[in-house]
């Protein structure tokens, strides 16, 4: 299997290309919009397609559709005594990771 080049800078914000957050135990809690962009990019990255063909989309929204329904009752049924994180903080602790890790990718 060949590795994969790392992204030259910043990716644009086109929802498809991040990483998958997590989305227990956050304050304000997960949308149902977040559970699928979850599960969209579960699904990109496990069938190696950027974009399915018109041949596999049924197959591929399908799953998507699969993985955010499983997804939203693993998120109702888990418990926790922790508190929630606050979403902003958890955005502006990764922001100051990634400037760490990739001062040029954030310089602008």
């Amino acid at each position: 299997m060949a590795a994969r080049a790392a992204p030259v800078g910043p990716c644009q914000p086109c929802g498809r290309c991040r990483n998958i957050s997590p989305l227990h135990n956050v304050a304000p809690k997960a949308t149902s919009q977040e559970v699928h962009d979850a599960a969209l990019q579960y699904v990109l990255t496990v069938s190696g397609m950027p974009k399915p063909s018109q041949t596999n989309a049924v197959v591929f929204e399908g799953a998507v559709a699969e993985i955010a329904h499983v997804t939203e009752h693993l998120l109702a049924d888990l418990v926790t005594s922790a508190p929630p994180k606050d979403r902003e903080v958890e955005r502006e602790t990764a922001r100051a990771r990634t400037a760490k890790r990739l001062p040029e990718a954030t310089a602008s």
